[in-house]
């Protein structure tokens, strides 16, 4: 890969407002998490790419997603290794890990360690932090 392909995107939280919809920059720049049952993508079945929805790097696949019934998209694995990055995350008296993307650090949930095989990892996600390219749309 190239420098530029790795690059990390950093905007000013100005550039993050006019370019996210309120729920995104709340959930992507803030941590925020959208309520269960309700996000976009949390029973969509639709094949695709799941990209990140401050920057566009792929970030999941929907032959990795699963039902967790928990009410959010949940995956077993990212699209690539380094795609994501994890982080501690001790908000509301507990720790859990954080999971953003590698590469302009959006919020986009957490993991759990009681996903299916074969990694037994459940990365949990919210909707808002995504956006689905279903498969024949790439460009």
């Amino acid at each position: 890969m190239t420098e530029e392909h790795n690059a990390k995107v950093e905007k000013s939280d100005d550039e993050w407002k006019q370019e996210l919809t309120p729920e995104q920059y709340q959930v992507c720049r803030c941590g925020g998490t959208e309520p269960a049952f309700t996000g976009k993508y949390w029973d969509t079945k639709t094949p695709g790419k799941y990209l990140c929805a401050g920057c566009g790097s792929h970030l999941f696949d929907s032959a990795t997603k699963y039902d967790s019934g928990s009410g959010w998209p949940s995956f077993w694995q990212p699209a690539t290794n380094g795609a994501v990055t994890e982080k501690t995350d001790r908000s509301f008296g507990m720790v859990r890990t954080e999971i953003v993307c590698a590469k302009c650090e959006s919020h986009l949930g957490h993991s759990f360690p009681d996903g299916p095989p074969p990694t037994g990892v459940r990365y949990c996600m919210n909707s808002a932090s995504l956006n689905l390219i279903p498969s024949g749309d790439e460009k």
